[in-house]
């Protein structure tokens, strides 16, 4: 997508009012867009943004923590050049909700359009939603998105001053990265997603490859898929040394000095162990399968976002075989990945549980509904607040190891609301009801409760419960899966993730443990203490584990390949030492 080349203007005029702002007293805000060309996006979300700083973009500084800055959003809808725009002053904000709410104070000011595009769904509905450009769905770094330079304004007694935004300001393409020895990119046209979307989608992936692959032309390979976000590259691999001039930085997450340099060093060990005589040749891959819903698909079939399952498994992992001579056999495929990663590789075992030979959960996301994390879609209400007659406690859905919260379920999704209506934020609970959810009427996910009262649709949950459930699908229909999934389940969870993710495993093991026919004979596994993503590592601290996906698995993959390869199978030319 080419970014758009046009001047776009916004005029905010706030009336003045007093310090207690009434509801009849209401902000104008008028925006004009003019443009000597007809590229002017006509459909597509404008972002309103201050910030207290300007260490950084205000764009880059709404989060769900308790550190982010003020965001007002609402739609724009058939847009023609030329037109003046009201903004709507009682369009929701988050975390403040009316803009006649602001603090008195200084802010640093930014607006941005998050541009929609029109898609003809072979469902016969049509959707408006940001395509994503090679940025993994990021709303505020999306190449074609217009924005504003930061404006310094004052908010005093008598609210704002008359002021003006420019968003003559268009984030630019991506490059994509290049092919080196040893990492090789690739993008195909997906028949089958291109027929849903009534476009072409394409998948992409980065796939490292076995020391001295072009050596061996004989070698058929093994394949282990690392399930995840949207990866701009092939992460975790580096041929050389750390660099000595990089200045150290430190990570909040971990509270880890010079975290950096431990990315690099850890980097560059696994490029060595890559390369030992004794290391088993695999080949690597990481998938991008960006949706307008989200930076990943979740890597199955749904309703509103069409049979991504499908298209991986069936087009893109036997395309990349045969490029790269895998040996194309469910028993040689592996799955692994945390967070999103883990639930993807759990529910692709599941749901393809003759394609794949094993997974690695560490800390997926909610594979038990009835602890979709700290809620019980089943039985619950809502989503929002506890059950009380007299109090109103929140949900909480962010902690610390010490159960410090953060955030609360209602917050994060007022946040998705102010983002993005119809499921169309780009964020966590969104693409949970995109996946999960049948589609609407209007051709958007339903949704799985109200997005702002918290209210529970329980007929909504049961279409959850009954097609993306995993404990209650094993459940339901052990009596075909279990002998296909004997040995391939393997879950890793810390018992204080961040996002409560531990409850849903805990009913999954208990699940899992009294399985006698057959017994699942797999592996769940806790750290103690440990926050998300913990992924089986009872040695090291997590922000050295997480950097060790793509080797720590390989003794148990090697194992399940001694055990279950078919007679016959090639369990040699892949074993080269050089």
């Amino acid at each position: 997508m080419k970014p758009y080349l046009f001047l776009f203007s916004l005029f905010l005029f706030i009336a003045s009012s007093c310090k207690q702002k009434s509801k009849e007293n209401k902000a104008e805000i008028s925006i004009e867009i003019s443009t000597s060309k007809d590229q002017t996006p006509k459909d597509g979300r404008l972002l309103l943004i201050f910030a207290k700083n300007n260490d950084k973009e205000p764009r880059f500084q709404i989060n769900g923590g308790l550190n982010t800055q003020v965001i007002f959003g609402m739609n724009i809808e058939n847009h023609n050049p030329g037109d003046k725009i009201y903004f709507d002053t009682e369009s929701m904000g988050f975390p403040v909700e009316s803009i006649s709410d602001l603090q008195e104070g200084e802010y640093y000011v930014q607006a941005l359009f998050h541009v929609y595009e029109t898609f003809d769904l072979s469902t016969g509905h049509t959707v408006k939603l940001p395509m994503d450009n090679g940025e993994g769905q990021q709303w505020n770094r999306s190449p074609g998105n217009l924005y504003s330079k930061p404006v310094k304004l004052l908010v005093g007694q008598n609210g704002l001053a008359d002021f003006e935004l420019k968003l003559d300001q268009v984030i630019p393409e991506i490059e994509e990265p290049k092919d080196t020895e040893w990492v090789k990119h690739i993008k195909i046209k997906s028949e089958k997603l291109s027929a849903f979307w009534g476009r072409d989608i394409y998948l992409g992936a980065h796939i490292l490859l076995p020391k001295n692959f072009d050596k061996h032309p004989e070698a058929r390979y093994p394949l282990m898929i690392f399930h995840g976000h949207f990866p701009s590259d092939f992460g975790g691999f580096r041929t050389t040394p750390p660099d000595k001039d990089l200045e150290p930085d430190y990570s909040e997450r971990f509270n880890v000095k010079g975290y950096n340099r431990i990315q690099q060093q850890e980097a560059y060990e696994f490029y060595q162990r890559w390369n030992g005589p004794d290391f088993p040749r695999f080949l690597i891959i990481e998938i991008q399968h960006p949706t307008p819903y989200y930076d990943d698909s979740y890597a199955v079939n749904s309703a509103s976002q069409g049979p991504y399952g499908d298209a991986i498994t069936y087009e893109l992992i036997p395309y990349i075989e045969k490029e790269f001579r895998g040996i194309g056999k469910g028993w040689s495929r592996f799955l692994y990945g945390g967070s999103t990663g883990g639930w993807e590789a759990l529910a692709v075992q599941v749901k393809y549980p003759d394609e794949y030979n094993g997974c690695f959960a560490a800390c997926p996301d909610p594979i038990d509904f009835t602890s979709y994390c700290l809620t019980n879609i089943y039985e619950d209400q809502n989503a929002y607040y506890y059950e009380s007659d007299f109090k109103k406690l929140e949900v909480p859905s962010r902690r610390d190891f010490l159960g410090q919260i953060s955030s609360t379920v209602k917050q994060d999704n007022h946040l998705e609301l102010v983002l993005g209506d119809k499921s169309r934020s780009g964020q966590q609970f969104d693409i949970w009801e995109a996946t999960y959810s049948p589609q609407g009427q209007d051709g958007y996910p339903q949704r799985i409760w109200d997005k702002y009262t918290g209210e529970i649709d329980h007929e909504v949950a049961n279409y959850w419960k009954e097609n993306y459930d995993l404990r209650y699908i094993l459940e339901r229909d052990w009596d075909k899966l279990g002998e296909k999934l004997r040995g391939k389940i393997h879950i890793y969870c810390g018992d204080m993730d961040n996002y409560y993710l531990n409850n849903a495993v805990y009913s999954m093991e208990a699940f899992l443990e009294n399985t006698t026919d057959p017994y699942y004979e797999g592996e769940v596994d806790y750290g103690d203490r440990a926050e998300h993503c913990w992924n089986g590592d009872q040695e090291n601290p997590n922000h050295i584990s997480r950097l060790r996906y793509n080797s720590m698995y390989v003794p148990k993959i090697m194992k399940r390949i001694a055990e279950s390869a078919p007679a016959g199978a090639d369990l040699s030319s892949w074993r080269y030492k050089e």
